[in-house]
């Protein structure tokens, strides 16, 4: 698809590029901060699976630079605005009121332009590679291998001693985790459901063990018919889970992002990626376990040998049900109330402003509008090798230029 259809379709891949966005995903996270304060008293943030960095830009521009977007910008704005009122209709500082005192004008002051912060550390991990931004430490490693935990405390902390150390807990713990990483959908939703919660619990298993009590986890999810079993594992690690789905986040797409907020251990809890949440590597043990506490059971009519295990097809008595048979059934009593809370279901927030663009909305541009590059190539996407060998073969549609 050409870039001005694609930017007739999609008005916020149209935005990212001309507000200098490396994707149009950096609206995803800014709605979320403007629904739940994310980014509020937040100085150490890991962003997992950050390639090509639009999250780790927004990052980089709110906590380091101190910009402003959205709403927080709408009420810089205004509150700049009464300011110039207010000293413009200041009273004349002689004038005095009945009782004689004398009226102060306001103190207006200037806001100067903000300084980068040096107390910030933020670090982005991701398979790809990503080219750099300021302020921001770049990893090229695994989410989901236990070898990351060294590497991503070692950024955190330059005093980091793996040696010296011997769980996989970081002594300078972060207050924020976020991860917009997506497998490459198959289009067999089932599939695409189950990776992707595969990869949100990756994620959660890294954050457990660099997130300090009080911090902060936002994640993208695919909504299926078993995520409530999803919320109810991380209630066990946080006090409160929304489900939230931003306006630049296409209505069409099962695509939400799930937002846990005061992490809360339980009592005991040591994370670690050799042991990671699930199953993990334990399923052989588990089947053994299981099958030795599950009772042996035949069918009617075979019978097995103590001694040799081996099962004969010899007929026995088998138990026939007639007519004249008669079974007590015993009646559920309905008027019982349950009060026990069986399922806990997480609350579904919208985020963003209504008045802002529908992403599944097309717009008329201006005859003059320019389509613009992105701000950000891949820097090695996955689709290089195929596109190389489609120029070799000629093209798309097999044009060598040749007649």
């Amino acid at each position: 698809m050409g870039k001005s259809s694609k930017d007739k379709r999609d008005a916020y891949y149209r935005l990212a590029k001309e507000q200098g966005w490396r994707a149009r995903s950096a609206f995803k996270l800014l709605q979320l901060d403007e629904e739940f304060n994310l980014f509020e008293n937040v100085t150490r943030v890991v962003d997992l699976c950050a390639a090509p960095g639009s999250w780790s830009q927004v990052l980089s521009r709110v906590l380091i630079k101190g910009e402003t977007f959205g709403r927080c910008a709408w009420q810089d704005r205004e509150a700049k605005l009464r300011q110039q009122m207010l000293n413009v209709f200041a009273p004349d500082s002689s004038s005095s009121t009945q009782t004689g005192a004398v009226v102060d004008a306001p103190k207006i002051v200037e806001k100067k332009d903000n300084e980068p912060r040096r107390d910030v550390k933020i670090v982005a991990i991701d398979l790809q590679p990503i080219s750099p931004l300021p302020g921001i430490i770049t990893l090229r490693a695994d989410i989901t291998h236990p070898a990351t935990v060294p590497l991503l405390l070692k950024a955190l902390d330059n005093e980091f001693d793996p040696s010296a150390m011997g769980s996989q807990q970081a002594t300078n713990r972060v207050d924020l985790v976020i991860s917009d990483g997506a497998p490459d959908v198959t289009g067999l939703h089932d599939l695409d459901i189950y990776v992707q919660s595969q990869l949100l619990f990756a994620a959660l298993n890294l954050a457990l063990c660099v997130l300090k009590p009080g911090g902060k986890f936002v994640a993208k999810i695919f909504r299926g018919r078993n995520v409530d079993l999803l919320y109810a594992q991380l209630k066990i690690f946080f006090e409160k889970v929304y489900v939230a789905k931003p306006r630049s986040s296409r209505a069409s797409s099962v695509e939400a992002f799930i937002v846990c907020i005061n992490f809360q251990p339980p009592e005991g809890f040591q994370a670690s990626l050799e042991e990671p949440l699930g199953v993990g590597n334990r399923l052989p043990e588990m089947l053994e376990e299981r099958q030795a506490v599950l009772p042996i059971t035949a069918a009617p009519g075979l019978m097995q040998d103590p001694a040799s295990g081996a099962w004969d097809s010899v007929p026995h008595k088998v138990h026939t049900a007639d007519e004249d048979d008669i079974y007590d059934v015993e009646v559920e009593d309905l008027s019982v109330e349950h009060t026990e809370d069986i399922r806990w279901v997480a609350p579904f927030v919208a985020c963003g402003d209504l008045s802002a663009f529908d992403s599944d909305a097309s717009y008329k541009l201006p005859d003059d509008h320019v389509s613009l590059d992105p701000v950000q190539p891949p820097t090695a996407p996955p689709y290089k090798r195929a596109i190389e060998l489609r120029r070799a073969n000629g093209g798309a549609y097999k044009k060598t230029g040749t007649k």
